[in-house]
């Protein structure tokens, strides 16, 4: 079999992307990736990586993230109105169930840049950049893609495109949620779009410090919500992340503007003082899982086969799983010579986690934030309260927050097929 005939193009150049082709490359074979951005995207919303991703990892790696990012092995529920901690969960109570008891907060485009360098060893990878994947085909054998790039230098002030087609054993997608692979490969992508978009505000004002919130804090509020967790960024001190709905009617100006993002901010943290913000990002939150991960030589992983909102990040780290989930079945089909039947599996595995728990887990976060009748409310955070104090509940909770349950679900699909 030639290298044409193995290769695996990658449509997206994101972690997702780079980690299939890292895992694919480092056992020889053949790998193009397309990304149509000139680089590593500094994408500052996902940066949770739990305890059930880090352990497919390669330890080195999960070093290296630790290194580049933050370590935090707790989170808190707070109760916004009567600035009352509800309840602290510490990954401790993982250590028989897994080999991270703890969450890595490393922003997604430092894993990313970490991936990258490794491809460098690999001579077998290449990561084009500047490269848009704008069509997809498929025969019996091969797929193909048309690649928009540039050509060369037309004048001092443009670069011409040209469009060039390519051709592999499979093609990944992972392109994000607006993935052209899954759309010109006619999958549906089938859920809802949140009414009210989200807004993200980073300060480098230190809630650790001066509220004594650990590194990731969850804000209950009637109707509304917040997210509340530190990033590395460049090194010490580090930076917040807060992360809240938005009222629908309201106008992208005013939520964006200074005294918006103020009053929103001292809603939730009141303070005599404005607060630094340097960085502000209003963006549309789905929840949709494609109808297919596999469509022929069509593989879809991560954004491009499902999205939801970021309360309990489960996003990056379901396409992490994805990555590691489909590289491995491509390695034992494409070296070992194992049946195609193994991506049909994939797909099976890996919806089932998407629908059964990533999305179910996600729109249970948020609804537990936003519960607006006292009733509900009150029982919410009693449940978070008992579940904390009693340790094989804290357990159980953790087990799903942590996405070690839905791992387990996906493993133990594999034992009853054999």
């Amino acid at each position: 079999m030639t290298d044409d005939q193995r290769r695996i193009l990658v449509a997206g150049g994101g972690p997702v992307g780079l980690l299939c082709a890292w895992l694919l490359g480092r056992h020889g074979l053949p790998v193009r990736v397309f990304d149509n951005n000139s680089a590593v995207q500094m994408d500052l919303r996902a940066a949770t990586t739990h305890p059930a991703t880090l352990d497919l990892l390669d330890d080195e790696l999960v070093g290296d993230m630790a290194r580049v990012g933050l370590v935090a092995p707790i989170f808190q529920f707070w109760d916004r109105p009567s600035q009352q901690l509800v309840a602290q969960f510490d990954h401790a109570v993982l250590k028989n169930d897994t080999r991270h008891p703890f969450v890595v907060q490393c922003e997604q485009f430092k894993t990313a840049k970490l991936i990258l360098d490794r491809l460098q060893l690999y001579p077998n990878v290449e990561v084009l950049f500047d490269h848009e994947v704008i069509d997809v085909a498929q025969s019996a054998d091969a797929v193909r893609v048309q690649v928009r790039g540039p050509s060369g230098a037309a004048s001092q002030q443009a670069v011409s495109q040209h469009v060039s087609q390519h051709s592999g054993a499979y093609l990944i997608g992972a392109d994000g949620g607006r993935s052209t692979v899954r759309r010109r490969s006619g999958i549906q992508f089938e859920g809802f779009t949140w009414p009210e978009r989200f807004i993200v505000l980073t300060t480098p004002f230190d809630f650790e410090s001066e509220r004594g919130y650990c590194y990731r804090s969850y804000f209950a509020d009637p109707g509304a919500w917040c997210n509340c967790f530190k990033v590395s960024a460049d090194g010490p001190p580090g930076l917040w992340r807060t992360v809240y709905p938005t009222d629908p009617a309201q106008s992208e100006q005013d939520i964006l503007s200074d005294a918006g993002v103020q009053a929103r901010m001292q809603s939730f943290f009141p303070s005599p003082q404005p607060y630094e913000i340097i960085h502000r990002n209003l963006y549309v939150t789905h929840q949709r899982v494609a109808e297919t991960f596999r469509k022929g030589r069509v593989l879809l992983a991560g954004d491009a086969a499902h999205v939801n909102n970021p309360i309990g990040g489960m996003g990056l780290n379901g396409g992490i799983q994805d990555a590691v989930n489909l590289s491995d079945k491509l390695v034992r089909i494409l070296l070992d010579g194992a049946s195609e039947r193994l991506l049909d599996f994939y797909d099976l595995q890996r919806r089932t986690v998407a629908i059964e728990f990533v999305q179910e887990q996600s729109i249970a976060n948020k609804k537990r934030l936003e519960a607006r009748d006292p009733a509900v409310r009150a029982r919410n955070l009693d449940e978070l309260r008992a579940s904390a104090a009693d340790p094989e509940r804290a357990r159980q909770f953790l087990l799903r927050t942590s996405m070690i349950a839905s791992q387990r679900r996906a493993e133990a699909m594999e034992l009853a097929t054999g």
